[in-house]
């Protein structure tokens, strides 16, 4: 019944903006998670009207539109998402807007290179941008769409994109010389889900999560047991709290460590599948990214 009632309201919304009026003559563009907004962002710059639909802290895995958001999705000239069902809640509206162009990030990175996984519906792991390799080829890949909707600003996206790459290069430096103080035994990174895999094929840490790749899959009592035992036998200094998922999962794990009388800190909190508040450093993908990296090297040192 819930989703009838769904489908009702987006061809109701459709409809009503199908002709809608828009203010401008910029390219309306909408993205959904806040790292593919700040990627946006910094291509299209002021040759673009952009809204993102996920703020902060807000789970991808989980995320359902509301009525505002298919009304800006309806009024998007083109709609940039991640896929590999990151989005999975999204899917129905965007089989909806067949007329509309969307644009999944994921298509500029060769699948076959991709981490699969028979848990997760696309069979890939959906968090592609913990690889700073993969989030260049996703900037020319932008850089490449906006340039074919407006021609006329391809030197400015061109420009714009160049000088990101630029700043993803130092980025991967900073972050490799950081990583580097840890020892090869020291890098195991105990998160929430598992969203970190490409972090850790890149940075050559042993990644293990106590969900699934995707929030939707509760931790059981075994779950927790398992870890809590890897956690100890391995000798493992930190885990970690993330923003979009709430804190009583790690908790639960901590206290699961301390009842068999060993003990390990929650390192911190780290940016998962949404950025830092708006106005912030950690708002930013490269601000995200150093600040996790800081966390996690202090913690587990």
């Amino acid at each position: 019944m819930k989703r009838t009632i769904f489908s009702i309201i987006i061809f109701t919304v459709l409809f009503s903006c199908k002709n809608e009026k828009k203010d401008t003559s910029k390219l309306n563009v909408v993205t959904t998670t806040t790292m593919i907004t700040d990627l946006v962002k910094n291509i299209g710059g002021e040759n673009i009207n952009l809204q993102g639909l996920m703020g902060s802290g807000v789970d991808p895995h989980l995320y359902k539109a509301s009525e505002g958001d298919v009304t800006k999705l309806a009024n998007a000239d083109i709609i940039f998402y991640n896929g590999l069902h990151l989005e999975g809640k999204l899917v129905e509206v965007f089989e909806k807007m067949k007329n509309k162009k969307t644009i999944a990030v994921s298509d500029a990175i060769d699948k076959n290179t991709l981490i699969g996984s028979e848990y997760f519906a696309s069979n890939y792991d959906p968090h592609i941008w913990f690889d700073i390799d993969y989030w260049k080829q996703a900037t020319q890949f932008v850089i490449k769409i906006l340039s074919e909707e407006i021609p006329e600003n391809k030197t400015d996206f061109e420009a714009n994109g160049n000088a990101y790459i630029d700043k993803l290069d130092v980025l991967k430096t900073k972050v490799e010389s950081t990583i580097a103080t840890l020892s090869e035994e020291q890098r195991i990174l105990v998160t929430a889900h598992d969203a970190f895999n490409y972090f850790g094929k890149s940075f050559n840490f042993e990644v293990v999560g106590l969900q699934g790749l995707s929030t939707a899959t509760e931790a059981g009592v075994k779950d927790v047991q398992k870890l809590s035992t890897f956690i100890i036998e391995n000798k493992v200094k930190a885990i970690f709290v993330e923003s979009s998922v709430p804190k009583r999962t790690i908790e639960a794990l901590q206290a699961s460590v301390k009842s068999k009388d060993h003990d390990v800190t929650i390192g911190g909190t780290l940016y998962s599948d949404a950025l830092g508040d708006a106005g912030t450093v950690e708002g930013t993908y490269i601000g995200m990214f150093e600040y996790n990296v800081n966390t996690i090297v202090e913690a587990l040192k």
